[in-house]
């Protein structure tokens, strides 16, 4: 369990990858994954999210994908960003506090469930500060070429411990947790 914990949820970055690497396509295009992974395929990774910690950048990308009709809800969003948007969105909590806190927050919020983290940078810094205890990877059969990482270089080494991996019909689902 990480530092932060205050309710007995882990946090989970959790995220759909092209085999060859990417979270998102040039642009930021995320479609490809609605192609073959819907919310409804996963009801048990759903079940178990309380809240969401989410980066600005995929912040704005679900923005956009919800007002084309591709939503995924996963509890309370927290938004931690350095600079909060003119209008607010009352669906969200923006913060603008450390990492370290904003991840207590988010724990905080989602009680006894796990608290997801979205977006490569956001994820990366949890990872590099310790904060992570699972990582949850669904591969999906589609070459990008190009696009968002997986993880930055400026990542590092982490080292992960396989716990579970299963195929639902297209979808390989690799769980790991980050070994502290």
């Amino acid at each position: 369990m990480s530092d932060v914990s205050t309710g007995t949820g882990k946090v989970v970055v959790n995220r759909a990858m092209s085999l060859d690497g990417f979270i998102a396509g040039r642009g930021h295009a995320m479609g490809w994954v609605a192609e073959h992974l819907t919310p409804d395929a996963i009801p048990e990774v759903m079940a178990a999210t309380g809240a969401m910690l989410i980066g600005r950048g995929t912040y704005e990308v679900a923005k956009r994908m919800s007002a084309e009709g591709t939503a995924y809800d996963g509890g309370a969003q927290f938004v931690l960003t350095h600079r909060p948007p003119d209008e607010p969105d009352p669906a969200v909590t923006f913060l603008t506090c450390e990492l370290e806190e904003a991840v207590a927050t988010a724990r905080s919020a989602a009680g006894d469930k796990n608290l997801e983290i979205l977006g490569a940078d956001l994820a990366a810094q949890c990872l590099q500060r310790g904060l992570v205890d699972e990582i949850l990877v669904y591969v999906l059969p589609v070459l990008l070429g190009d696009g968002v990482r997986f993880s930055p270089p400026s990542l590092g080494r982490i080292d992960l411990e396989p716990f579970g991996n299963t195929q639902s019909g297209a979808v390989t689902t690799l769980r790991f947790r980050v070994r502290k």
